[in-house]
């Protein structure tokens, strides 16, 4: 599957440019401007009173405005308090609390005021308030001794915090209490039990309260709790923990969180429903929390009023509690004030719009002042929300400040009146680059400034027309929007912005791309384990945008694992394993677009091996059924063999063998581990039971049934659902509901009793009761009136609990009145927008489904004539009281009715409202024929556009002519009368071809053209000498025209003759070979040949023959490395031939894979090798035996050994031995240390180095001595040296 994603930067620049279209005209901040508030603390503002305490307030203008604050409605001087300071070019406080201040001292309602000349901002009332993590109060717990399936409630009662601390229960350990639908915590912090069981027995029931702002956790003593057991343990109906009562309200405000809670004991453990009386829970705002005994409704609005009842259900009964809702709100914008700049003279309004529950009241102040003793204005008029200025003057500038309260809070705004005279300015940057998709929206940005506003006006081109039309949408902040951006939109746009001071133009650029596409999707795949797999994703994108591929599995990144091979067009994954199965995606994204596409593999385990036999588990068997109850008994069996495949679970399936033997239906499933299980049994039910075994090959047979077991009957324990009420004629109403299954009856004589009432009636209930059907017809009803409807399930025993009340109506009857005051205001040619009063809803008589226009076409303006069209309807939904009336012929007259339309149909027609559509651009023409060629004229006949969509004016002909290589000549444009339908053309060039561009206009402009194309015949006396000019390509000769044929000479072109040639030669050479091919242009000819030779020489050419009218020819044989020419002509045509062309062939390549053993220069340099190792190993035998026979220590005390000398400084040679020739290679040897000197230890004149370990000590002779017996042991090696003297031949490698 492949999707594609909205083009990122198209439909990001549509968001912002739409925020940009609603909010205010912006002044740039070098020209004056009153404050504007940029950044403010929040409202209720609480602080940690450990730090310092900043409370900020930014503002801009023009001059920079200066600070000042209040504290609790006082001037606060901040100069007289040391600990409180100002930022620098801001109005933002910081106060020291963490160098001696303390926070309590600086609670309190703080604003800012930023002012200049021209006027002054305030700030909203922000409230300080330090944070509170007060300890818990000390207090002596009792142990709580309950008994088993008692309910319990341990409360917690933590300390009051500012703001209030998170609750939660934890043990001594620190680990979390579980949590369940017996078990759980309430909105309160208390821990609430249903019933408590033996295990709930433990002394660290612990409450904790963290205190987010301070970062502090409180500790209550730990709670003991003490179960005793009773045998045997009585079951009990449900019973509200909390709420109390039946009854409750609660006051929530618009845009929180509702949330409501309702915590049940009893045993078994109670379920809660939740339900809305008289409607539903909103869809997409309601979420179940706390095991569903917390009802959460997010975004609540006015709505969301209403009774909400929740339902405790066990097995034993129910208790329900009704929680009264009330939504209020704190005052939220409808229409807030919006900055407004004026020039001099101008008049303008200030709208202040607020809502609430209550009304919120609004008031005025002008610069942070009450505009009733503010100073006056002669242009300013206070009229409730809104302000009128009229003819202001620059001293009308100022800020002003809207309040909207009520009791639940309050909202200010400010929004400043400059009054300015400025010419215009854009603010867009010069050439900007824009880039889109193909087909997807273009949104060129102009923004601008003046004042007054300036007129804007977008072009096309440098000296291109302005832009109208349907193609295009021009917004009210000067952007230019091309819903359909297409390839031929790219180019340069001109915006023009002026007002009566000046004017100012800008130029942006427009770029269309191609959209990315995966033409080759990954798919779908099956791969055993250890496999590999292959996915693919090749693209399509555009020449221009570069995409990045990236590979996810299951909506994550891939695994980081080497297994994973990301190539350029696929996604390979080796040995594979059970882990890799999912859903694998390839998204590709540019900077302009995204798209993607998915494939899921599946791996499946590799085929066994043969002695190895897998299949379904066999049946368990023996069931028992043991601890028969009322409503619950204990089933357990003994599992078959499984056939080497694990059994993950048991399915038990139920018989009702007293309302439908033979029917098996499931019951429920258990792990695989688990052979026992305690079955929820119904009353009035003869059961029995089968076990069914299941792993990963499928399921077993069935068990034998177990033996049977018969319920005792009982009241019913639920009634019907699905319950509605909907008339099927105007005074009638149809009652229906789903019926109760047969073992839902709970016992013998299921019945219905069928309530109903008018509602908003002091009506008593009428009830009636009806046999085992699922339907009952009310007569007599008046029409569409809403009625209160129960049904209620019973039988022998008795009635089933009291059912919830459903909303219906009685039928609907058709419509009475029409709506009135239709309305059409014509918006283009082919598009129109309807308006119409909405009907009283009393007069619809059904539930409103919307609104139908019926609409249709009387004549054509431009013919005259009528005929008959079928009327279009269009359907409106809802309360709508408009729509749009698209696909209008341009140029007519229409007619349209409204109607109003119910469940039953539709009312009566409103009066048709007659209008009409102006001209448009006509269709192109019906047809274009050119005739009776000549040498130097054709005749044109065409047929009038079968749309004209107005009154035709003129008819505009364009032409020119082509060459044989497809080249165009210059256009001629002739302008022809409307009531002409043929032409004549004469003085054209002979045996010429001409391409016609023929369209019709009507005042709006000009229409869609048609295109035709034809050839003027041949001079008979021969080929004309070329015209005057005619090296140029074409000559020139001026015509005139008439209504019907061209009677003076017009401009036309004549051009050579057409004489056959072979151009374009192009070679694609290797080796030994080269493909030749060309372009023939002429009459048809097949004999070719091909004539190459070296280049440079002077042989003769060698000639190839092609084979039938082919245009390619392949050249072998040819030597590699060598330049060639070559040409190509045709048989039977003397000196018929293309230019040369000169190629290469490739150089030849040499093998790929050469035996190294087998090349000269590796036996040389093998051989030179032993030659110097050999004399190496002479030199050092020399040295050993040149000593004498002395003693080797006095050899060594007498003379020092000039090869244990430290290394020369500048070129690192060994002492004296440095200018010997015949040990020059021993510069090089590996055997220096780092520090470049050699340790005595080391020396060569030592055999130590030579002998089994680095205590062998010889003399000099051979023999074993004790010379050596004072000598130090060997240092070990540092660093990355050997911890051993290196041998000679560990020498001689080193140096080599």
């Amino acid at each position: 599957m492949m999707r594609k994603k909205s083009v990122s930067a198209s439909k990001a620049s549509l968001v912002l440019f739409l925020c940009q279209m609603i909010s205010a005209l912006e002044v740039p901040l070098d020209l004056s401007q009153p404050p504007t508030i940029t950044q403010q603390s929040p409202k209720d503002y609480i602080v940690d009173p450990r730090e310092n305490i900043v409370i900020q307030c930014e503002a801009k203008g023009k001059p920079p405005p200066s600070f000042s604050w209040t504290r609790n409605g006082t001037h606060f001087d901040i100069d007289k308090d040391a600990q409180v300071t100002m930022k620098p070019n801001s109005g933002t406080l910081v106060i020291n609390i963490m160098n001696g201040g303390k926070a309590e001292a600086y609670e309190g309602v703080y604003q800012c005021t930023a002012r200049n000349e021209r006027g002054a901002a305030i700030s909203n009332n922000i409230v300080i308030r330090p944070s509170r993590s007060p300890l818990w109060t000390k207090e002596k717990l009792e142990p709580n001794q309950v008994r088993e399936g008692d309910s319990l409630v341990l409360h917690c009662r933590p300390p009051v915090g500012l703001p209030p601390p998170i609750i939660f229960w934890m043990d001594n350990a620190f680990q979390r209490l579980p949590q369940s639908e017996r078990v759980s915590q309430g909105l309160n912090g208390d821990l609430y039990f249903s019933n408590v069981q033996p295990e709930d027995t433990r002394e660290d029931y612990i409450c904790y309260a963290r205190f987010n702002h301070t970062q502090t956790i409180q500790q209550k003593q730990p709670i003991s709790v003490k179960v005793f057991s009773t045998k045997p343990v009585t079951e009990r109906q449900p019973v509200l923990l909390t709420p109390t009562g039946s009854t409750s309200t609660k006051v929530e405000l618009r845009g929180n969180v509702l949330l409501l809670e309702c915590i049940a004991a009893g045993l078994p453990t109670p379920v809660i429903r939740w339900i809305k009386e008289g409607g539903e829970l909103p869809a997409n705002r309601t979420f179940f929390e706390n095991f569903k005994k917390t009802l959460k409704i997010i975004d609540v609005s006015e709505a969301d009023s209403g009774n909400y009842k929740c339902i405790a259900r066990n097995i034993l009964g129910s208790a329900h509690h009704v929680i009264s809702v009330t939504v209020k709100a704190a005052p939220y914008w409808i229409t807030a004030p919006r900055n407004l700049v004026l020039s001099p003279g101008e008049d303008g309004t200030l709208i202040c719009r607020a809502n609430g529950n209550p009304k919120p009241n609004i008031s005025w102040l002008a610069n942070g002042v009450p505009i009733a003793i503010a100073p006056e204005d002669p242009s300013r008029k206070v009229d409730g929300d809104t302000i009128i200025f009229s003819h202001v003057q620059e001293r009308s500038s100022a800020v002003y400040q809207c309040n909207a309260s009520n009791e639940y809070g309050y909202l200010l705004a400010n929004a400043f009146v400059n009054v300015l005279a400025e010419p215009p300015r854009i603010l867009t940057s010069a050439n900007k680059l824009y880039q889109v998709i193909s087909d997807s929206p273009a949104l060129l940005d102009c923004a601008y400034f003046g004042s007054p506003k300036p007129e804007i006006e977008w072009f096309k081109g440098v000296k291109g027309s302005i832009l109208r039309g349907n193609e295009y949408i021009f917004h009210d902040n000067g952007t230019l929007e091309i819903p359909v951006a297409q390839k031929d939109s790219t180019g340069t746009y001109t915006c023009v912005a002026r007002n009566e001071l000046g004017k100012i133009q800008n130029e942006v650029q427009l770029e269309v791309k191609d959209p990315t596409m995966i033409i080759k999707q990954p798919e779908y795949k099956v791969v055993q384990r250890y496999g590999h797999v292959s996915f693919e994703c090749i693209i399509k994108h555009d020449s221009t945008l570069l995409p990045t591929v990236i590979w996810l599995k299951d909506n994550d990144e891939l695994p980081d694992d080497e297994r994973f091979l990301v190539g350029k067009d696929n996604l390979t994954i080796m040995n594979v394993t059970d882990r890799d199965d999912g859903t694998y995606t390839c998204i590709v994204n540019t900077t302009l677009d995204s798209v993607s596409a998915s494939a899921v593999l599946t791996v499946v385990a590799a085929p066994p091996t043969p002695a190895i036999i897998y299949a379904r588990p066999n049946p368990p068997f023996d069931l028992e059924l043991t601890g028969q109850l009322e409503r619950s008994v204990e089933l357990s069996w003994i599992p078959g063999d499984e056939n080497n495949s694990p059994i993950t679970n048991f399915v038990i399936e139920y018989e009702d063998g007293l309302h439908e033997p033979g029917v098996w239906h499931y019951q429920t499933e258990v792990p695989g581990t688990q052979t026992t299980v305690q079955l929820k049994l119904s009353p009035y039910v003869n059961y029995s039971f089968r076990v069914i075994a299941v792993n990963e090959i499928g399921r077993s047979q069935p068990s034998e049934p177990s033996e049977q077991y018969l319920t005792k009957s009982a009241n019913p324990d639920e009634n019907p659902s699905n319950v509605q009420g909907i008339g099927s004629e105007p005074d009638n109403l149809v009652i229906t509901w789903e019926s109760l299954k047969g073992f839902q009856s709970n016992g013998p004589g299921l019945q219905y009793k069928v309530s109903w009432r008018q509602k908003d009636v002091d009506d008593e209930w009428t009830s009636v009761i009806v046999a085992n059907v699922s339907k009952y017809i009310v007569s007599g009803t008046p029409t569409f009136v809403p009625y209160e409807i129960k049904v209620q399930a019973l039988n022998d025993l008795g009635y089933a609990p009291e059912p919830s009340e459903v909303i219906g109506h009685s039928g609907e009857d058709l419509p009475m009145v029409a709506p009135g005051n239709v309305q059409v205001h014509v918006v283009n040619s082919t598009l129109a927008k309807v308006h119409w009063d909405p009907v009283p809803l009393k007069t619809v008589r059904g539930h409103l489904q919307g609104y139908k226009v019926y609409y249709w076409k009387v004549q054509s303006l431009s013919r005259r004539s009528r005929r008959h069209v079928e009327k279009k309807i269009l359907t409106f939904r809802g309360n709508k009281t408009f729509g749009m009336l698209p696909g209008l012929e341009p140029y007519s007259s229409y007619k349209l009715n409204v109607r109003v339309v119910n469940g039953k149909g539709e009312g009566p027609a409103s009066p048709d409202k007659v209008f009409k559509t102006p001209e448009g651009v006509p269709s192109s023409p019906s047809f274009l024929k050119i005739t009776n060629p000549t040498l130097d004229s054709l005749t044109l006949e065409w047929g009038s556009p079968t749309h004209p969509n107005g009154v035709l004016t003129s008819y505009i002909l364009k032409f020119q002519p082509i060459n044989n290589t497809h080249e165009l000549g210059p256009l001629v444009e002739i302008r022809i009368p409307a009531n002409e339908s043929s032409l004549i053309l004469k003085n054209l060039n002979y045996s010429t071809r001409y391409k016609f561009y023929f369209n019709a206009q009507t005042s709006v402009g000009s229409g869609s053209q048609i295109t035709e194309e034809a050839v003027t015949i041949m001079d008979e006396a021969g080929i004309l000498r070329p015209a005057v000019g005619a090296g140029k390509g074409y000559s020139e000769t001026l015509f005139a025209t008439s209504p019907v044929m061209h009677t003076v000479r017009p401009t036309f072109y004549k051009v050579q003759p057409l004489y056959p040639r072979i151009r374009n030669v192009t070679t694609a050479a290797a080796e030994t070979y080269a493909n030749i091919s060309w372009e023939y242009e002429g009459p048809d000819h097949a004999n070719f040949y091909v004539e190459y030779g070296v280049a440079g020489s002077k042989e003769d050419w060698k000639k190839e023959i092609v084979n039938g009218s082919r245009s390619f020819f392949v050249l072998k044989g040819l030597t590699p490395g060598t330049a060639y020419k070559v040409r190509v002509g045709a048989e039977g045509l003397s000196g018929f031939r293309s230019s040369e062309d000169v190629f290469e062939t490739g150089p030849a390549m040499a093998s790929r894979q050469v035996d190294i053993a087998t090349q000269g220069w590796f036996i040389g340099l093998m051989c030179a090798v032993a030659l110097l190792i050999l004399i190496l190993l002479i030199v050092c035998f020399i040295r050993r035996n040149k000593g004498g026979k002395y003693p080797v220590k006095e050899k060594e005390d007498a003379h020092a050994d000039p090869e244990i000398q430290p290394m020369k400084e500048d070129d690192g040679t060994f002492g004296e031995y440095s200018d010997a020739e015949d040990h020059k290679p021993l510069k090089k040897g590996s055997r220096t240390p780092s520090d470049r000197t050699v340790k005595k230890e080391d020396s060569d004149d030592s055999l130590v180095d030579y002998g089994e370990g680095v205590n062998g000590q010889f003399n000099e002779d051979g023999s074993f001595i004790g010379q050596y017996s004072g000598k130090k042991e060997k240092e070990p090696a540092e660093g990355n040296e050997s911890s051993e003297a290196p041998s000679p031949v560990n020498a001689m490698n080193s140096f080599v």
